[in-house]
C-alpha cells in the first residue's frame, strides 16, 4: 500500500521554491537590462561578470552537495544549511541590485561580479540541501512526481508573482520621487524577504525519512566520475541543460522583445487588462505564468497516465511550436502577442513541472548500482547545471546584444530604438535559437533510458537489498 506523503508537508516544502523560483526569475528576466540600462554597463564587458560567475559555480556547487552528504548533526544532513544559510541567502539578494554610481566602467563590473558571487553561494547552500530533500522525503514513483508539483507550483506562482509585481515596484518607486536603481532595490529586498522565511520553516519542520545509512565518504573526484558513470543520469543533465537553457533565453531576452520590437521603443509602453494598467513585460508574462499554473495538474495527470518521458516530450513539442510563432509577432500587435503568450505557458508549464520528478528516480538507480545514497552530489549538479544554464545565457545574450550594435538609451528618454541589426538578433534569439535549444531536450528524451517499468524493478531490488541488511 502506498505511503502518501500530509498535504501540509508537501504544501511546506513546495513553498521553499517561492524564494529560489521567485528570485531566480528575477534575475533571469531583468538583471541583463539591469546590467545595460540601469547600472550603465556596456552589454559585452557585462557578459565578462557572467563568465566568472560560470567559473565559480563550477567551483561551489558540487563541492556544497557533497558537503551536505557528509554533515553529521542531531538535525540531519540538510536541515542545517536552511537553518543557517535562509536569512543571509534573502539579504544577498539586495546587494545584487544595489551597484553603485561609478563611472567607472571596470569598478562597476568588478562590483557587480562580486555581488553576483556572493548571493550565487548563498543560493547554492540552501538549494541544493533543500532540493537534497525530495528522495529523502518518499520513495514512491508518483508520490515524488507530486511533490515536484508542489514545488513547481510555488515556482510558477513565485515567478508569476515577480514578472508582474516587479516592474510595478519598480514604476511606484519612480513615481514617489526614488530611482530606477532604487525601484530594483526595492523590489530585491521585497522577494528576498519572502523567500527566506519558507526555506528557514523548512529546515525547522520537516524530517528526513529515508537518509541513507552511513558509509565511508568517498573522495570529492570520485564521487564525481561516479556520477557521471551512471548513464541514467547524463540523459537527465543533458535534458536539464537544455531545459532551462530554452527557459532562460526566453526570460532574458524577451524583455529587450517587448520594449524595442513590440513597443517600437517606448520605455514606458503599458496595457489595459480589466481596467488595470500594465507593463507590457508583465502582461506577457503574467498571462504566460498563469497558463503554467493552470496546465499543472494537466501534466501530473499525463506523467500518471503515461509516464514523465512521454509527458515531457508532449510539452517540449508545444513550447517549440510556440518559439516559432513568437518570431511571427509584428510591432505593437499586442493582442496577438498575448495569445502567443498563453500558449507558450503549455509547453513552459512541462519545462518547470517534469525535468526535477526525473532526479530522484536516477539517483535510485545509482543506488543499485554502487550502494550508495549520493543525493548531495547529484543535487549539487543539477543546482550547477541550473546556474551555469542562468549565467551562460546571460553571456551569450549580452555578447550577441554588443556585436549587433545595441545602444543602452540615454538616462532622460522615454522613446528610443535600436538598430535593425539589433532587433533582428533579439527576434532571433527569442524563437529561432530558442527552438533549437527545446529540440535538444526533445531528442534527449526520446532516447531516455529509465522507463517506469524500470524503475519499478530497481525499486524492487533495492528493497530486497535493504531487507537483507536489516
Amino acid at each position: 500500500m502506498k505511503k502518501h506523503l500530509p498535504y501540509w508537508l508537501k504544501l511546506l516544502y513546495g513553498s521553499g521554491d517561492l524564494g529560489l523560483s521567485g528570485i531566480g526569475m528575477m534575475r533571469s528576466i531583468f538583471y541583463a537590462i539591469y546590467l545595460t540600462d540601469v547600472v550603465g554597463i556596456e552589454p559585452r564587458l557585462a557578459s565578462l561578470g557572467a563568465l566568472v560567475g560560470i567559473v565559480w559555480d563550477a567551483i561551489n556547487d558540487p563541492i556544497i552537495g557533497t558537503l551536505s552528504d557528509r554533515v553529521k548533526s542531531k538535525l540531519g544532513r540538510r536541515r542545517p544549511f536552511l537553518l543557517w544559510f535562509a536569512f543571509p541567502f534573502g539579504l544577498s539578494f539586495v546587494m545584487l541590485w544595489s551597484a553603485p554610481n561609478w563611472d567607472s566602467q571596470i569598478g562597476l563590473l568588478i562590483y557587480v561580479t562580486l555581488a553576483f558571487m556572493l548571493s550565487d553561494t548563498l543560493t547554492t547552500l540552501v538549494s541544493v540541501p533543500y532540493l537534497s530533500l525530495t528522495p529523502e522525503l518518499t520513495q514512491d514513483y508518483d508520490e515524488r512526481t507530486s511533490l515536484s508539483s508542489f514545488r513547481s507550483f510555488f515556482q510558477l506562482f513565485a515567478a508569476m508573482a515577480v514578472v508582474v509585481t516587479a516592474p510595478m515596484i519598480v514604476d511606484a518607486v519612480i513615481l514617489n520621487g526614488g530611482t530606477q536603481q532604487q525601484g530594483f532595490i526595492t523590489a530585491g529586498a521585497v522577494f528576498g524577504a519572502i523567500g527566506s522565511l519558507p526555506l528557514f520553516l523548512i529546515g525547522v519542520f520537516v524530517r528526513e525519512k529515508f537518509a541513507s545509512r552511513e558509509v565511508e565518504a568517498l573522495p570529492f573526484r570520485e564521487s564525481l566520475k561516479m556520477a557521471w558513470d551512471n548513464v541514467p543520469f547524463r540523459f537527465a543533465a543533458g535534458i536539464y541543460m537544455f531545459n532551462w537553457s530554452a527557459v532562460d533565453m526566453i526570460g532574458i531576452t524577451f524583455p529587450f522583445f517587448l520594449l524595442y520590437w513590440v513597443s517600437s521603443g517606448n520605455l514606458l509602453a503599458h496595457i489595459n487588462i480589466f481596467g488595470i494598467n500594465f507593463a507590457l513585460e508583465s502582461a506577457f508574462f503574467g498571462i504566460l505564468m498563469s497558463v503554467c499554473i493552470l496546465f499543472i495538474p494537466i501534466w501530473l495527470w499525463m506523467a500518471k497516465r503515461f509516464n514523465k518521458i512521454k509527458a515531457y516530450f508532449i510539452g517540449m513539442v508545444c513550447w517549440v511550436i510556440a518559439e516559432l510563432l513568437i518570431f511571427t509577432i509584428q510591432p505593437n500587435d499586442v493582442n496577438y502577442l498575448l495569445w502567443v503568450a498563453a500558449f507558450s505557458g503549455v509547453g513552459v508549464s512541462a519545462a518547470y513541472i517534469l525535468p526535477d520528478s526525473i532526479l530522484p528516480d536516477v539517483i535510485e538507480w545509482d543506488e543499485l548500482r554502487t550502494h550508495r545514497r549520493q543525493e548531495g552530489v547529484y543535487y549539487g549538479i543539477r543546482t550547477l547545471i541550473r546556474k551555469l544554464t542562468g549565467a551562460g545565457v546571460i553571456f551569450v545574450t549580452l555578447q550577441i546584444l554588443g556585436w549587433s550594435g545595441y545602444v543602452a538609451p540615454p538616462d532622460d528618454v522615454i522613446q528610443y530604438s535600436q538598430p535593425e541589426s539589433a532587433l533582428f538578433m533579439i527576434r532571433l534569439m527569442v524563437s529561432f535559437i530558442g527552438a533549437v535549444i527545446v529540440s535538444g531536450a526533445i531528442v534527449l528524451a526520446w532516447f531516455y533510458p529509465l522507463t517506469r517499468e524500470k524503475y519499478d524493478r530497481i525499486k524492487k531490488l533495492l528493497a530486497i537489498r535493504r531487507s537483507r541488511q536489516t
